[in-house]
């Protein structure tokens, strides 16, 4: 028995079908990782490209903004429909579309190359998005399009491509492989399935190292010290916990319901309702003095070291959020949650004076954040390896847990799920009608 157990091994490791196989998951994978760093490294300038002629030029800049976003609504309705918003819920919709062809139309290089231009162009413009969710996008798109080799095929193996996909995207956009995978069990798939863990865990490692390679070791808001006892920080726990849960569920809410509410408009007059949102980020933009453009990142970096920001920023950059969303142009709002959330934890700070800023401002971002996406899991370890603050693990934990409780309360269906689901509802819609 040994022997015969020993010859299969062998004619398993060293079979060219299965060679074949894995030489072509590996090498998704690194395209993932590339990818996903040259559009880490595209977004970035165009973020700056805008921030500058906003210094500049600052009412040029806000004449960009509206019809900018005119024109990317146009181009993506157009050309590119399935590239709008985040792209997470058509990643996840995807998983229980059982129809290659309406599958196709949300995963495939062309949405993938669409996906990173559109997005940019929105930075371009000012719109307060981020890359992250597109990368999950891109991330599912890329492991996808390996069902056009025979060995990829089936439910099962395009449901583990599409998991492995978005798990790689968000370890590689983020610099952070145990979020992929954690993301990949809580939000995209909803539970864990061993026949799939593989997939993950190797798309998740060869894509994280890929984008390590090209943008080297860093973390996304640097690395802190800060240390806070869970016995001392226990009320700004439970005051950021329920705060960001709170304003986290309202933000899901108001995106949801304003989703859907906007959809008839949408596909009717999807030119003027981008251009409506874009003069509405303008006069955001105006009254926060700029401060809510782009992706936030370079604010959140700010007030996780302390300096001041305008009065109202957090309130600012979630109502700019909102709109840019609600434009219907391709962006995620993983990115400006996450600064949202930071400003957020420095308003909290002032009623805590003798604990450190940095601290209080990153329990609020994993507070916000939480209550956005419902995943504490991942919330909490996104934040926890993106500032490299391991000694901050049992208040991050306690306040993400804590935020998820209370924005399921205001938000009972989580904001990616709930739009996956408006997504399939679509699609059905649409498949019945072209069958009449």
């Amino acid at each position: 028995m040994m022997r015969i157990h020993l010859h299969r091994t062998r004619r398993r490791l060293l079979s060219a079908s299965k060679w074949k196989f894995r030489l072509a998951f590996w090498s998704a994978a690194i395209a993932v990782g590339l990818v996903a760093a040259s559009f880490a490294l595209l977004s970035s300038e165009a973020d700056h490209f805008y921030h500058q002629l906003y210094n500049d030029s600052p009412y040029l800049a806000y004449t960009l903004t509206p019809l900018g976003l005119a024109f990317i609504a146009w181009v993506t309705r157009k050309y590119f429909p399935g590239t709008e918003g985040s792209g997470i819920p058509q990643a996840i919709a995807a998983i229980s579309i059982k129809h290659h062809g309406l599958r196709a139309k949300v995963l495939s290089l062309r949405i993938a190359i669409a996906k990173i231009g559109l997005t940019c162009l929105g930075l371009l413009c000012g719109a307060s998005i981020g890359r992250e969710g597109p990368t999950v996008h891109i991330g599912a798109s890329i492991m996808h399009s390996l069902r056009r080799f025979k060995y990829f095929r089936g439910q099962d193996m395009t449901r583990g491509l599409i998991l492995a996909g978005g798990a790689a995207g968000i370890s590689a956009a983020f610099n952070t492989p145990l979020a992929g995978i954690m993301f990949a069990i809580e939000e995209m798939s909803r539970s864990y399935e061993d026949r799939t863990s593989g997939t993950l865990l190797i798309a998740v490692i060869i894509a994280g190292v890929t984008a390590l390679a090209v943008l080297g070791n860093y973390t996304y808001f640097g690395s802190t010290s800060v240390s806070l006892a869970f016995s001392e920080v226990w009320l700004a726990i439970v005051v950021c916990g329920v705060i960001g849960g709170l304003f986290g569920g309202i933000f899901s809410m108001a995106l949801i319901h304003g989703s859907r509410s906007l959809a008839p408009y949408l596909s009717m007059y999807p030119v003027r309702i981008a251009f409506i949102c874009g003069l509405a980020l303008s006069l955001i933009g105006f009254l926060s003095g700029g401060s809510t453009y782009g992706t936030g990142y370079e604010e959140a970096k700010q007030l996780m070291a302390g300096e001041e920001m305008i009065t109202g920023f957090s309130i600012y950059k979630l109502l700019a959020t909102v709109a840019s969303y609600l434009s219907g142009i391709p962006g995620g709002i993983f990115a400006p949650s996450l600064s949202v959330g930071a400003g957020i934890g420095a308003d909290i700070a002032s009623l805590f004076s003798d604990t450190p800023v940095s601290g209080i401002v990153l329990l609020g971002m994993v507070g916000y954040f939480t209550g956005v996406v419902q995943t504490p899991i991942t919330a909490f370890i996104i934040v926890l390896e993106m500032n490299n603050t391991p000694s901050m693990i049992l208040p991050l934990m306690a306040t993400a847990l804590l935020a998820k409780g209370i924005s399921h309360i205001v938000c009972p269906t989580p904001i990616y799920q709930a739009l996956a689901d408006a997504y399939l509802a679509k699609t059905d819609t649409s498949m019945t009608n072209s069958t009449k």
